[in-house]
Parts: structure tokens; C-alpha cells; sequence
């Protein structure tokens, strides 16, 4: 695997393999297909594709559009053979970035009512992708998908994007009954309830599951 590649190019290269797009297409379908596993700035998406092409994985010609050109992209066999080398490859270390919970480790630097409207927010945006989802899956029994030869790889995909988002949403009803039950953020410390809590933890329960 080529140390000048990333994640990031693999998955430009994953979505070359199944036509050629445009670098605009790119950054649509990448919206639909990847957001949920490797969200990139739409940035990133159109840089991709160029560094593909300097290293001999891409190819790309303009094309009339109306009054416009446009670049599109295509994968070469040495794109496809760097793609199948990838597979075989330790996978990165998973990171998962959430404000809200960010917010929430720093909140005695504000109020309960900070803390609970990060929560409200992260309610929203999850059930907005929850909702997304749900949608894109009932689209597929009509025969909506771009490429159904690939349908069970989507739905595998998406197997865990709800489960993860029922999880977090029954947490979040959970932080915010715990939140309601705080006199403030500060200084609590080890409260029975919280000692309660870590002794859960501590033997691999959830308190979402006791």
C-alpha cells in the first residue's frame, strides 16, 4: 500500500471503481454513501481525485457541459490493483468526534441549561441521520439503489448506523434524567449516584442495560 495514500483516497478510489464521476458527482455521492463512516469536508473530496491522477490511479478528461467543461474522473488498473491491496491492510483506529459530548465533559464551565441544550442538539442532528437512513433503506425495496449489485453491502452498513443511532438517542434520554437530577455542574464529585454509576461501569454493565 502506498504510503502516500489515505483513507480518505481510498475511499475516492473505492467510488471510482464503480464509474467515472465528476468531481462534483464525487462529493454528492459521498455525502449519500460515506458521511456516516468518513465524513470529509467537501474540500478534501475534490483534492482526492487530483492525487489520484498524479499518482498514475485515476485518470481524467474535460467533457462538455452546456456552456462548461467539467474534469471527470476514471479509475486506471493500477488504481484497482491499489484498492485490492488496501483491503488486506490493518484498518485505522476508529475515532468518533461528537461536540455534544465534548460539551458535556466541560460543562461545569456553564449550566445545567448549557448542558442539556448540547444534548437537545445532538438529539436533533442524530435523529435527522436516524431519519435519513430509515428512508434510504425503504428506497431500497423500491429498487432505489445506484448500484443494487451492492445492496448487501449497503444494508450490512447500515445495520449499524441504526443500531448506533437508537443507542445514542436512548442515551441521550438517559444524560438528560441524570442532568435533571444535578443541583449544578460544578463540583459535584463522587455523589452516591455517581458512585453508583462508576461501580456499573466498572463491571462492564450499562446503566442503559442494567
Amino acid at each position: 500500500m502506498s504510503p502516500r495514500l489515505t483513507p480518505s483516497s481510498y475511499a475516492v478510489l473505492g467510488l471510482l471503481h464503480l464509474k467515472p464521476w465528476t468531481g462534483y458527482e464525487l462529493t454528492r455521492q459521498a455525502q449519500r454513501s460515506l458521511r456516516y463512516a468518513w465524513p470529509k469536508s467537501e474540500r478534501l473530496l475534490y483534492s482526492e481525485p487530483k492525487k489520484l491522477v498524479e499518482l498514475g490511479y485515476a485518470t481524467v478528461h474535460q467533457e462538455d457541459s452546456g456552456n462548461r467543461t467539467r474534469n471527470v474522473y476514471t479509475i486506471t488498473g493500477e488504481g484497482r490493483q491499489a484498492l485490492t491491496e488496501w483491503t488486506t491492510t490493518r484498518t485505522e483506529p476508529p475515532r468518533f468526534e461528537v461536540e455534544a459530548l465534548l460539551r458535556l465533559l466541560f460543562a461545569d464551565h456553564g449550566s445545567r441549561e448549557d448542558a442539556l441544550r448540547a444534548l437537545d442538539e445532538f438529539e436533533d442532528d442524530i435523529g435527522a441521520h436516524h431519519q435519513a437512513i430509515v428512508e434510504l433503506m425503504g428506497s431500497y425495496l423500491d429498487g432505489g439503489h445506484p448500484f443494487p449489485q451492492r445492496t448487501h453491502l449497503s444494508v450490512l452498513f447500515a445495520t449499524f448506523q441504526i443500531d448506533m443511532f437508537k443507542t445514542i438517542e436512548r442515551w441521550i434520554e438517559f444524560a438528560r434524567v441524570e442532568i435533571d437530577e444535578w443541583p449544578t455542574t460544578k463540583d459535584l464529585g463522587m455523589t452516591p449516584r455517581t458512585e453508583a454509576l462508576t461501580r456499573l461501569l466498572a463491571q462492564d454493565h450499562s446503566p442503559l442495560n442494567p
